[in-house]
Protein backbone atom coordinates (compact mmCIF):
# COMPACT_ATOMS: atom_id res chain seq x y z
CA UNK A 1 0.00 0.00 0.00
CA UNK A 2 1.25 3.49 -0.83
CA UNK A 3 1.64 5.76 2.15
CA UNK A 4 -0.89 8.58 2.18
CA UNK A 5 0.66 10.35 5.15
CA UNK A 6 3.74 12.54 5.35
CA UNK A 7 6.72 11.24 7.31
CA UNK A 8 5.67 12.29 10.78
CA UNK A 9 5.02 10.99 14.24
CA UNK A 10 2.76 12.45 16.92
CA UNK A 11 4.21 14.43 19.79
CA UNK A 12 3.72 13.18 23.33
CA UNK A 13 3.70 15.06 26.59
CA UNK A 14 5.21 12.16 28.52
CA UNK A 15 8.44 11.87 26.52
CA UNK A 16 7.86 8.41 25.04
CA UNK A 17 8.64 7.93 21.36
CA UNK A 18 5.47 7.99 19.30
CA UNK A 19 4.52 4.97 17.21
CA UNK A 20 4.89 5.36 13.46
CA UNK A 21 1.81 5.63 11.23
CA UNK A 22 2.65 2.13 9.97
CA UNK A 23 2.69 0.79 13.52
CA UNK A 24 -0.68 2.40 14.27
CA UNK A 25 -2.21 0.87 11.14
CA UNK A 26 -0.72 -2.55 11.97
CA UNK A 27 -2.19 -2.28 15.48
CA UNK A 28 -5.57 -1.33 13.99
CA UNK A 29 -5.50 -4.41 11.75
CA UNK A 30 -4.73 -6.64 14.73
CA UNK A 31 -7.46 -5.06 16.89
CA UNK A 32 -10.06 -5.29 14.12
CA UNK A 33 -9.19 -8.94 13.43
CA UNK A 34 -9.45 -9.69 17.16
CA UNK A 35 -12.84 -7.95 17.34
CA UNK A 36 -14.24 -9.35 14.11
CA UNK A 37 -14.41 -5.84 12.62
CA UNK A 38 -13.39 -4.99 9.07
CA UNK A 39 -10.72 -2.37 8.42
CA UNK A 40 -11.65 -1.53 4.82
CA UNK A 41 -9.14 0.18 2.52
CA UNK A 42 -10.91 3.53 2.98
CA UNK A 43 -10.90 3.19 6.78
CA UNK A 44 -7.23 2.27 6.66
CA UNK A 45 -6.45 5.23 4.39
CA UNK A 46 -8.22 7.65 6.73
CA UNK A 47 -6.40 6.21 9.76
CA UNK A 48 -3.05 6.37 7.97
CA UNK A 49 -3.60 10.02 7.02
CA UNK A 50 -4.57 10.92 10.59
CA UNK A 51 -1.62 8.97 11.99
CA UNK A 52 0.77 10.95 9.82
CA UNK A 53 -0.58 14.39 10.65
CA UNK A 54 0.70 16.47 13.58
CA UNK A 55 -2.53 18.47 13.45
CA UNK A 56 -6.02 17.12 13.97
CA UNK A 57 -7.83 17.00 10.61
CA UNK A 58 -11.44 17.71 9.74
CA UNK A 59 -13.50 15.57 7.39
CA UNK A 60 -13.01 17.92 4.46
CA UNK A 61 -9.24 17.96 5.01
CA UNK A 62 -9.40 14.17 4.84
CA UNK A 63 -11.42 14.28 1.61
CA UNK A 64 -8.72 16.48 0.04
CA UNK A 65 -5.88 14.24 1.18
CA UNK A 66 -7.58 11.04 0.01
CA UNK A 67 -8.26 12.73 -3.36
CA UNK A 68 -4.62 13.86 -3.66
CA UNK A 69 -3.34 10.36 -2.97
CA UNK A 70 -5.84 8.39 -5.03
CA UNK A 71 -6.92 10.80 -7.76
CA UNK A 72 -10.56 10.18 -6.77
CA UNK A 73 -12.58 12.43 -4.49
CA UNK A 74 -14.59 10.43 -1.96
CA UNK A 75 -18.07 11.55 -0.99
CA UNK A 76 -18.27 13.24 2.44
CA UNK A 77 -20.48 10.43 3.74
CA UNK A 78 -17.72 7.94 2.92
CA UNK A 79 -15.26 9.84 5.10
CA UNK A 80 -17.80 10.32 7.90
CA UNK A 81 -18.60 6.59 7.89
CA UNK A 82 -14.90 5.74 8.07
CA UNK A 83 -14.47 8.18 10.98
CA UNK A 84 -17.50 6.75 12.80
CA UNK A 85 -16.03 3.26 12.50
CA UNK A 86 -12.58 4.39 13.67
CA UNK A 87 -14.10 6.29 16.62
CA UNK A 88 -16.18 3.25 17.56
CA UNK A 89 -13.09 1.05 17.56
CA UNK A 90 -11.14 3.55 19.68
CA UNK A 91 -8.62 4.12 16.91
CA UNK A 92 -9.13 7.89 16.64
CA UNK A 93 -10.15 10.72 18.95
CA UNK A 94 -12.41 13.65 18.12
CA UNK A 95 -11.10 17.08 19.04
CA UNK A 96 -14.41 18.82 19.75
CA UNK A 97 -13.10 22.40 19.76
CA UNK A 98 -11.74 21.95 16.24
CA UNK A 99 -14.35 19.56 14.81
CA UNK A 100 -11.36 17.46 13.87
CA UNK A 101 -9.89 14.02 14.45
CA UNK A 102 -6.52 12.49 15.29
CA UNK A 103 -5.22 8.95 15.47
CA UNK A 104 -5.00 7.41 18.92
CA UNK A 105 -1.75 5.70 19.78
CA UNK A 106 -3.30 3.83 22.75
CA UNK A 107 -0.49 4.59 25.17
CA UNK A 108 -3.27 5.26 27.67
CA UNK A 109 -5.68 2.87 29.30
CA UNK A 110 -9.32 2.74 28.29
CA UNK A 111 -10.41 4.35 31.55
CA UNK A 112 -7.73 7.06 31.50
CA UNK A 113 -8.58 10.67 30.96
CA UNK A 114 -7.12 11.85 27.66
CA UNK A 115 -5.76 15.39 27.57
CA UNK A 116 -5.06 17.18 24.31
CA UNK A 117 -2.61 20.06 24.43
CA UNK A 118 -3.53 22.13 21.37
CA UNK A 119 -1.02 24.65 20.02
CA UNK A 120 -2.76 27.81 18.85
CA UNK A 121 0.21 28.83 16.66
CA UNK A 122 1.09 25.72 14.61
CA UNK A 123 -2.09 23.70 15.15
CA UNK A 124 -0.28 20.61 16.45
CA UNK A 125 -1.93 18.45 19.07
CA UNK A 126 -0.10 16.62 21.83
CA UNK A 127 -1.87 13.71 23.53
CA UNK A 128 -1.29 13.12 27.22
CA UNK A 129 -2.92 10.95 29.87
CA UNK A 130 -2.30 9.49 33.25
CA UNK A 131 -3.80 7.71 36.21
CA UNK A 132 -3.21 10.74 38.44
CA UNK A 133 -5.43 12.89 36.21
CA UNK A 134 -8.11 10.17 36.17
CA UNK A 135 -8.12 9.79 39.95
CA UNK A 136 -8.38 13.53 40.58
CA UNK A 137 -11.24 13.95 38.13
CA UNK A 138 -12.98 10.83 39.47
CA UNK A 139 -12.81 12.33 42.96
CA UNK A 140 -14.27 15.63 41.73
CA UNK A 141 -17.07 13.82 39.92
CA UNK A 142 -17.77 11.57 42.91
CA UNK A 143 -17.98 14.55 45.27
CA UNK A 144 -20.56 16.10 42.94
CA UNK A 145 -22.51 12.83 42.65
CA UNK A 146 -21.68 12.76 38.96
CA UNK A 147 -20.92 9.67 36.89
CA UNK A 148 -18.46 10.60 34.15
CA UNK A 149 -18.21 8.83 30.79
CA UNK A 150 -15.97 10.12 28.05
CA UNK A 151 -13.22 12.05 29.78
CA UNK A 152 -11.39 14.16 27.22
CA UNK A 153 -9.86 17.50 28.11
CA UNK A 154 -8.64 20.04 25.58
CA UNK A 155 -6.12 22.67 26.63
CA UNK A 156 -5.21 25.51 24.26
CA UNK A 157 -1.82 27.15 24.43
CA UNK A 158 1.56 27.18 22.75
CA UNK A 159 3.85 24.20 22.19
CA UNK A 160 7.54 24.16 23.09
CA UNK A 161 8.64 24.39 19.43
CA UNK A 162 6.56 27.52 18.82
CA UNK A 163 7.71 29.12 22.07
CA UNK A 164 11.32 28.33 21.16
CA UNK A 165 10.88 29.76 17.64
CA UNK A 166 9.55 33.01 19.10
CA UNK A 167 12.67 33.51 21.27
Amino acid sequence: MTSLAPNHSHAHAHGEPAPTPEALVARAHALCAERGARLTPMRENVLEILAGSPQPLGAYDLIERVAEASGRTPAPITIYRALDFLLGQGLVHRIESRSAFMACDHTHGEADVVVFLLCERCGNAIEASGADIRSRLAKLADEAGFEARGQVIEIAGECAACRSARR
